[in-house]
């Protein structure tokens, strides 16, 4: 009985196959339907905030490729050149026309009415965004030596457990924000998150903790493309670019 069965059915396949009107006609793509343009990236220094801006773009010191295999370069391209060019426009026209068009960032952002969403959130972005790209770059990584090392061993037990807390605290930023390093004058060293784009020179906001010497930049636009949603991985690979010298200046600069 089944290899009767099993013979109709091979019979009926064949009728059917030989039944053009039964055949379902399938387009082939051409080669050039299969091309997809990929635009030209381009270098950071071609990015330039709009004409009669205030605040400018600071070029990267490497370009956007130079991270990888850590931060891809899709990612710095859209974030350099996307986001970080959108605060700092949206920032120039927020402060246009009034007294703080003739105020250093940190100055606006020190004195600063928190209830200025504008100032606010673009003012964050634009000072957070230049910290942050400054304290990494490629070929760095590695473990901090110097002053900044004796102090992390101090106030952290070992470089390790730091480490593994700045990590937990980036990873535990609930939604968008920053995690950063401070120092005090006397030295100490202390880990906060701030959530958007708040950042410690928002005096207004009570961060105690002195000044940040270093951050990380916990937004989605940061690490979604190429680790999802595994910001733990992503703040990981984080600690193979950190420039330890530049922090290191930046922690000399906060004990003057």
């Amino acid at each position: 009985m089944k290899k009767l069965v099993l013979s109709l059915s091979l019979i009926l396949l064949l009728v059917a196959c030989k039944d053009n009107s039964k055949q379902e006609k399938v387009d082939v793509p051409s080669k050039e339907d299969m091309v997809t343009e990929v635009p030209e990236i381009g270098k950071p220094a071609d990015v330039k905030v709009d004409e009669g801006g205030q605040f400018q773009m600071e070029a990267l010191a490497y370009d956007y490729n130079a991270l990888e295999p850590h931060i891809d370069e899709k990612t710095m391209f859209v974030h350099f050149s996307k986001h970080h060019l959108g605060y700092a426009n949206k920032l120039n026209e927020a402060i246009k026309d009034t007294p703080m068009a003739n105020l250093s960032i940190e100055e606006i952002l020190a004195k600063l009415d928190l209830n200025n969403a504008a100032v606010r959130n673009n003012g964050g972005g634009y000072y957070n965004h230049n910290m942050f790209w400054k304290i990494i770059g490629p070929n760095k990584g590695g473990m901090p030596t110097d002053t900044l090392a004796k102090a992390i061993d101090r106030d952290f037990t070992s470089f390790d457990n730091f480490k593994e807390q700045f990590i937990e605290a980036g990873t535990k930023q609930f939604g968008s924000g920053w995690a950063w390093l401070m120092a005090d004058k006397a030295g100490k060293l202390t880990i906060v998150t701030t959530a958007n784009q708040d950042n410690p020179l928002m005096g207004k906001l009570g961060i105690k903790g002195g000044k940040a010497i270093m951050c990380v930049d916990v937004w989605e636009h940061a690490y979604y493309l190429k680790y999802q949603n595994k910001r733990k991985d992503y703040l990981a690979a984080f600690f193979n670019v950190v420039d330890w010298k530049r922090v290191n200046e930046n922690y000399l600069e906060a004990l003057k």
